[in-house]
């Protein structure tokens, strides 16, 4: 693969963190050797929201060219993606945006073949998503989804192939890159959301909108799938369900309402009744349902 337009592109690299001080240096390392990562015209964002495992002191001595933002302490993952992403911007005028989740570690040549599957894209805006491998499993933890029905919020994980790109409408954000021409077009991420659901709503937004949503030829990272249940077995007592339910960290009630309101309306009535259902009869997931993701 050739590298000899790269250096073309300003890039801006973003993530979040907190209190992961070793999988954010591993994260940085396995990105800032790459050699393809060299030849970008690139800067590194970092958002601290407020570690007190010595986080930012760290990534400053080790990789001292990053940019470290201290956040708020109350940002989570949506909340501190949205301002470093808002505080590139008003650094430069960037080509490409790369995000990433800083429990991710990088293979060695995933920058080079995300650059060049960048390089066959149009003008009328791409997404790029990177998928994961969970490190334990070695099968797919992260990457794109797609929808059963465009009108419906139910999806399912779409493994990426060897050689072309896929279509999907949904996108975890934990390789993810974006180009200046779908933030013209939409925006950045939507301040609607503290933790959950941003890269989905940025993702079907842009789907909607013209963007080509793609999910990457192969595999360009480990990353491990962190979510669980999201729903409160029948073991906590109710009080500590009905938290759980509006957390959040948790299901997000008023967040996930919002979401399929915005996007998917005729599901709002059975969202309303399963999120309910969840809390106050969490036996029927107990019993029938090992796992279900937002």
């Amino acid at each position: 693969m050739s590298m000899k337009n790269y250096g073309l592109y300003k890039v801006a690299v973003l993530l979040t963190c907190y209190n992961r001080k070793d999988k954010t240096l591993t994260f940085l390392h396995s990105l800032i050797n790459q050699a393809a990562f060299t030849k970008l015209e690139a800067d590194i964002y970092v958002l601290d929201d407020g570690s007190t495992d010595g986080t930012a002191a760290a990534v400053k001595e080790a990789f001292p060219i990053v940019n470290v933002v201290n956040g708020t302490g109350n940002l989570f993952w949506a909340g501190g993606m949205l301002t470093i992403w808002q505080h590139a911007i008003t650094q430069k005028a960037y080509d490409l945006f790369l995000l990433f989740n800083d429990d991710v570690i990088l293979l060695e040549d995933s920058i080079e073949r995300l650059m060049a599957t960048y390089e066959g894209a149009g003008d009328s805006g791409t997404i790029l998503i990177g998928s994961t491998l969970s490190p334990i499993s070695n099968k797919l933890s992260y990457g794109g989804n797609a929808l059963y029905r465009l009108d419906h919020a139910a999806y399912y994980p779409v493994k990426p192939d060897a050689y072309n790109t896929l279509p999907c409408q949904l996108g975890n954000a934990n390789i993810f890159l974006v180009d200046k021409f779908t933030v013209e077009k939409i925006g950045i991420l939507s301040n609607a959301y503290t933790h959950y659901l941003a890269d989905f709503d940025y993702t079907i937004t842009a789907s909607r909108n013209g963007v080509d949503v793609l999910i990457a030829p192969g595999y360009y990272g480990y990353c491990e799938d962190d979510h669980g249940v999201n729903w409160l077995s029948g073991k906590y007592p109710l009080k500590e369900r009905i938290k759980y339910l509006y957390n959040v960290n948790g299901l997000a009630y008023k967040e996930y309402l919002y979401y399929i309101k915005k996007h998917f309306p005729a599901d709002y009535i059975s969202a309303f009744a399963k999120l309910w259902l969840k809390t106050l009869f969490p036996v029927i997931w107990d019993r029938f349902k090992k796992r279900e993701d937002k």
